[in-house]
């Protein structure tokens, strides 16, 4: 039996305010970039450092939570899945985004402790932190093959 593991966790900063909008159905999505820094010394004793972008995606109850409660500079903790999507420019070349498709968050303060205040009573529902109960990709499924509600690439907000 082979295993299979797509997750991914990061620690970081918005780069920009959370991006929000409503899919045909009514379903929230919500889209913002996280900074992380990797810091090594190199073979001759120089400190380095290294930024990445990272691109997130929330759905649902989560998406909301993150539009009302991150802004640019927040420090978070977020987790899910990575996912790459694909498709067609006007301009004919094909395009790539890898982002993660987060199904938890937890908001952190500049000393990396979890906030007090704001989210508590929502935190303390979810001990783990701030999730979705719903699998995004099965509902992705359902609104992309509803002819009434398809969902464009290009209308995509990120």
């Amino acid at each position: 039996m082979s295993m299979s593991l797509n997750r991914a966790q990061i620690i970081g900063n918005l780069t920009r305010d959370p991006e929000t909008r409503q899919t045909p159905s009514g379903r929230s999505v919500a889209n913002f970039g996280i900074a992380t820094n990797h810091r090594w010394t190199d073979a001759s004793g120089q400190k380095q450092e290294k930024v990445e972008f990272h691109n997130v995606v929330v759905w649902g109850k989560l998406a909301e939570i993150c539009a009302q409660y991150l802004k640019k500079g927040s420090k978070v903790f977020v987790e899910g899945r990575l996912q790459t999507r694909e498709w067609e420019g006007q301009d004919g070349v094909k395009r790539y985004r890898t982002e993660i498709v987060a199904d938890n968050m937890i908001m952190l303060d500049r000393k990396g402790a979890p906030i007090a205040g704001g989210v508590e009573g929502i935190v303390d529902r979810e001990p783990a932190g701030i999730g979705i109960d719903e699998e995004p990709p099965a509902e992705e499924a359902k609104e992309k093959k509803s002819p009434k509600e398809e969902v464009a690439v290009e209308d995509l907000p990120f």
